[in-house]
């Protein structure tokens, strides 16, 4: 077997398609399927069908099968890159959302790098939380941070933090109130940030009503730049809420609704079978940011 025809499988598995499968991968659908034909013919199975008159296939029993076995094959193959690489520093790939980049680990990252023994190289990405479990899943990154809890067979998903939501005004919006009804703010100058599935119900019953948001964001950085504006406002994580004060003049006042808006819940993601020759480096990553966060005031919730 080879790596091209194990990742072309994994890819048909994930599009159960022949032409997407192609477009994901820069191929032509020939290749894509002589890929395929090569990688049953070693097997000596079938791995897929298709019915006439649809354009999605379908894994066989040896299909479903064969997937774990093709995505220990990719881990192995990644391993014995790693390998040939070695050096006596720690590698670790670490997949999180942009306010959790920004707002959270931003502080956690600058020690690290101001260690005096250089013992981990890390590479950071940045990606909305369903792409992260995908990412996770194919073993392009060894951790990840999301918002969102998702089922997928071979990730484990461990909560770390429950956070707060506050409302965040300009330091220039008027005389600082400890506690604010959404009621009395003017929902077209909100700056509307979709934190996760349970906060868009709530803002959907309690302040949108029906209406689209005038502005939604995705990034911190927008976020902060937008509250410059005296007239405009948002709801916010204490983290985040703690980040922008450290970055600009801002008011932070609890929310005086009766009916709260859901904590923020951030999840820890592993995969089942991590690669062996990163499992070091994520145990040394996940005690420094268990550490780290046991000193913030955020509601961490891990071990």
């Amino acid at each position: 077997m080879n790596l091209a025809d194990i990742e072309t499988f994994l890819m048909i598995v994930k599009t159960k398609n022949i032409t997407k499968t192609a477009e994901n991968l820069f191929l032509s659908q020939p290749t894509v399927s002589h890929r395929l034909k090569s990688l049953e013919e070693e097997l000596d199975v079938k791995l897929i069908t298709r019915k006439k008159g649809y354009k999605q296939i379908e894994l066989t029993t040896q299909g479903e099968e064969f997937i774990p076995i093709a995505e220990r094959w990719v881990s192995i193959w990644q391993e014995m890159q790693l390998l040939k690489h070695s050096q006596d520093r720690l590698c670790l790939t670490v997949g999180c959302t942009d306010t959790m980049n920004s707002a959270i680990l931003f502080d956690l990252y600058r020690q690290i790098l101001n260690e005096k023994e250089h013992v981990m190289n890390l590479h950071i990405k940045t990606h909305y939380s369903y792409e992260l479990y995908g990412l996770l899943e194919n073993h392009e990154i060894d951790i990840g941070f999301v918002y969102h809890h998702l089922q997928f067979k071979n990730i484990v998903t461990e909560p770390i933090m429950r956070e707060k939501m506050y409302i965040l005004r300009s330091a220039r919006a008027g005389e600082p109130r400890e506690a604010i009804h959404t009621d009395e703010l003017d929902p077209q100058k909100e700056i509307f940030v979709s934190w996760e599935a349970n906060y868009q119900i709530w803002h959907d019953q309690t302040i949108s009503k029906g209406e689209w948001p005038r502005i939604q964001v995705d990034t911190f950085e927008l976020l902060l730049h937008l509250l410059a504006d005296d007239t405009l406002w948002a709801i916010v994580p204490i983290s985040v809420a703690e980040r922008i004060a450290s970055l600009r003049p801002v008011q932070i006042s609890e929310i005086a609704n009766a009916t709260q808006p859901p904590e923020r819940i951030t999840y820890k993601i592993k995969h089942k079978y991590p690669n062996e020759a990163t499992l070091k480096a994520v145990q040394v990553f996940e005690e420094k940011i268990n550490a780290y966060l046991r000193t913030k005031d955020w509601g961490y919730v891990g071990q």
